[in-house]
């Protein structure tokens, strides 16, 4: 079947880094064998029926045809919906054409989770699993384009698969005590940290040399493990006027464009952060798995597509960002941008030390981007007291707080997948290390295999 790569502009996508984790971010040289999947999932609860008729049981194939030409349909009356698609044109061209209407594209997810939930009676597994979590997820934020509103945590849970936890403000004022102690002096701790990491800004006329020998690295250290396609390629771009610091934007068939906002100045940890979660072993590594490996090789035609807002967002925000530590264990990260980056962009490598010791208590406010959505879209908050939460435990300037919380107005509870994401991520690796597994081949296995949120949580081994 010949594909098309078509591309859907939206403010964010699975390749969209907003600010990073305190901001508003193996084939070889492996014998352990990687983990198996789950063969079946929970089943979700029975599917509200109305307006929808029964259909003929469906085998999952055709589930998975229906289920791209209903998110091309979506994506008609939703533009960030669907963020990229490379399958037959001839589909992108008739829901463009058609449009169906809400209450048709709400009707037909309705009949299509009908269908799935009898498919997965005689085709049990966790492809069946995956494409009745998408199809809720439609059916959801089809629901939300028509006016419904849900809480915070209901809309994770349905777009996500995943809920935040509850949060304590003391944990986080803990964090910022460590820091306080930290970056020493005067004014208000954010004013400070801004100030110190402003200082490690790249100029701007060795960005492309800095971030070149950033991705190489990270690339280097992927290939080392993985055997990506020979034709694999991306192109980097540096650009303006964007909500996010750095975005991923999949071609198909094997490329990306990486692009680089420099609206603000960009810190010399982010060259690393970026190539890793854009590039290696993150969003492009990612979205070239699930082309070979399940479009291509397994014919899962549901794969043409990319849906923002649906489950798969948990593994590919969060694959990205745990990519740069597994791709840079322990003091791997900092010593290459103090040997190498450092000299490159003509900054101090004396400060690298205390650069490193800062990203470690920050990241401990990772979750604090949650709890101030959460407040504020639930109405507990006011739009001023958010931009001051997020100033205050963001460590930003006012200008980055304010586009952190318009982050929040336009995409919501999506906040959730670089953080939680990344943590599921993490505990479901490092409990297969802990029993045996390569890092990198329980990665891998992470990378190829659609399981959601709820499996990770579900499939971790006892302590």
């Amino acid at each position: 079947m010949k594909r098309i790569a078509v591309a859907f502009v939206a403010g964010l996508a699975l390749a969209a880094c907003d600010g990073g984790p305190a901001e508003a971010p193996s084939e070889r040289g492996s014998s352990a064998a990687a983990p198996q999947a789950p063969e079946t999932a929970a089943a979700a609860g029975a599917p509200d029926r109305r307006g929808a008729e029964p259909r003929e049981a469906a085998d999952l194939d055709a589930i998975g045809e229906a289920f791209v030409k209903l998110a091309l349909g979506v994506g008609e009356h939703d533009p960030a919906f669907v963020d990229a698609y490379h399958g037959p044109a001839e589909w992108a061209a008739a829901a463009k054409a058609q449009k169906p209407s809400l209450d048709d594209l709400e009707a037909e997810a309705r009949a299509l989770l009908i269908s799935v939930a009898r498919a997965r009676e005689t085709e049990p597994g966790v492809r069946g699993a995956m494409q009745e979590k998408l199809i809720r997820a439609a059916l959801a934020r089809i629901e939300m384009t028509q006016g419904r509103s849900f809480s915070f945590d209901e809309e994770t849970r349905l777009l996500y698969d995943a809920v935040a936890p509850a949060y304590d403000t003391a944990d986080f004022d803990a964090a910022l005590e460590e820091i306080d102690a930290l970056i020493p002096g005067e004014g208000p701790l954010a004013e400070r940290v801004d100030v110190f990491r402003n200082s490690l800004a790249i100029p701007r006329d060795r960005l492309r040399a800095v971030f070149d020998a950033a991705i190489a690295e990270c690339r280097k250290r992927t290939l080392a493990r993985y055997d990506l396609p020979d034709t694999e390629r991306f192109t980097l771009e540096f650009v303006t006027d964007k909500p996010w610091s750095g975005y991923n934007w999949y071609q198909g068939d094997y490329e990306s464009v990486i692009q680089v906002n420099t609206d603000f100045p960009i810190v010399i940890d982010r060259a690393v952060d970026l190539g890793c979660h854009e590039g290696y072993p993150g969003h492009h590594t990612w979205n070239i798995k699930l082309e070979r490996d399940l479009l291509e090789g397994r014919d899962w035609i549901e794969y043409s597509v990319y849906p923002l807002f649906s489950p798969l967002s948990v593994i590919a925000e969060g694959s990205a960002n745990y990519g740069i530590d597994l791709a840079f264990p322990g003091p791997e990260k900092i010593a290459f941008e103090r040997d190498v980056l450092f000299p490159l962009a003509g900054l101090d490598p004396a400060k690298a030390a205390t650069l490193d010791k800062l990203n470690t208590a920050r990241r401990r406010l990772s979750h604090a981007r949650n709890y101030v959505a959460r407040d504020y879209l639930d109405g507990r908050i006011t739009r001023e007291e958010a931009i001051d939460l997020m100033t205050r435990y963001g460590l930003q300037s006012r200008e980055r707080a304010e586009q952190g919380v318009r982050f929040i107005e336009t995409y919501r509870g999506y906040v959730i997948n670089y953080n939680l994401g990344r943590d599921l991520v993490g505990a479901y690796v490092d409990a297969r290390v802990r029993g045996g597994d390569d890092p990198w081949a329980v990665f891998r296995f992470l990378l190829s295999t659609p399981l959601a949120a709820s499996d990770l949580a579900s499939s971790q081994p006892p302590e």
